[in-house]
């Protein structure tokens, strides 16, 4: 017996790396009928850090994501996906991912784009896939290849 999703997250970022989970994530859902859950995570804290700081940033912040995420969904569902799910939220990525979107969407599977941040980067800040890899409620599978399971080159 294998193992069968029924709800699958993909968050997505706009990076290479989101964009080849988010297809994969679309391949499985599609093998599974399962529901996909395209979720973006705007990070507040760069608005907090800012002296510019007005509600037109954050605004046109959410509108890109909301095209961005539209986007996505109209790709599922021309997939063959027939029940997609599109949620914007905010805050940090990682804590996000892990302690809200997935419990609140009672996601069974998370799928996630290996980090593009360098080595000195990841130990300053960490990763998010490495964050959620170790926090998540659900089972993880981070993308490294592309559709044809070649790896990813720079």
């Amino acid at each position: 017996m294998y193992q069968e999703y029924s709800r699958i997250l993909a968050p997505i970022d706009g990076s290479d790396e989101s964009r080849l989970a988010f297809k994969k994530a679309v391949a499985v859902a599609k093998r599974n009928n399962a529901t996909l859950i395209v979720a973006h995570i705007i990070d507040t804290s760069a608005f907090q850090t800012t002296n510019i700081y007005n509600e037109v940033i954050p605004e046109a912040v959410t509108s890109r994501a909301k095209n961005m995420l539209s986007d996505y969904e109209e790709e599922a569902h021309k997939a063959g996906i027939e029940h997609v799910e599109t949620v914007i939220d905010y805050g940090s990525a990682k804590y996000q991912i892990c302690h809200t979107l997935a419990p609140e969407h009672k996601a069974d599977l998370i799928m996630i784009g290996a980090t593009g941040l360098n080595a000195v980067e990841r130990l300053f800040i960490g990763s998010v896939s490495e964050y959620v890899i170790r926090n998540a409620p659900c089972d993880v599978l981070v993308v490294r290849t592309n559709l044809d399971n070649e790896e990813i080159t720079a």
